[in-house]
């Protein structure tokens, strides 16, 4: 599939269609919100290493000079400092940054989950099912898609 088939596949079977993604910048933690879809210029093709199928894929990047903009123009949102995605614990940055968010915006305790996209999103904030996602993180690729589609 590509880029665009992806995306289109994954929008017609999330549970969420509300986004917040996240970045650092010169050592302070940020996210965007965003109702609908991720903008576009985040969104990139990569594929998967050949020992897990070598399929095609989706990866959130937000590239440094968006990210410059973003803080800049005012509308990324300040967190704090980016030592609070560091940690001795079982965790990635993806899932501490979903932790952060998650506490943040809805004061509920993070506990991780493993809830498919097309079931549900990441939180439940303010009504609406949300998907976190923090910069490099998988959005989605062709066997999550075929498996959902069936």
């Amino acid at each position: 599939m590509t880029r665009e088939e992806m995306v289109k596949v994954y929008e017609s079977l999330a549970a969420a269609h509300k986004y917040i993604v996240g970045f650092t910048l010169a050592n302070r933690l940020y996210y965007m919100v965003y109702s609908g879809m991720i903008a576009d210029d985040m969104l990139k093709l990569d594929k998967a290493a050949e020992s897990k199928g070598g399929m095609n894929k989706v990866r959130v990047r937000v590239s440094a000079k968006l990210r410059n903009m973003l803080v800049h123009s005012g509308k990324a949102v300040y967190v704090g400092s980016a030592d609070l995605l560091e940690g001795n614990d079982k965790y990635n940055k993806g899932e501490r940054f979903e932790r952060v968010i998650t506490e943040l915006l809805t004061g509920k305790k993070w506990e991780k989950d493993s809830v498919p996209f097309n079931v549900a999103g990441d939180i439940n904030w303010n009504g609406e099912e949300v998907q976190i996602k923090f910069d490099g993180a998988e959005l989605t690729n062709e066997r999550t898609l075929t498996r959902a589609m069936a």
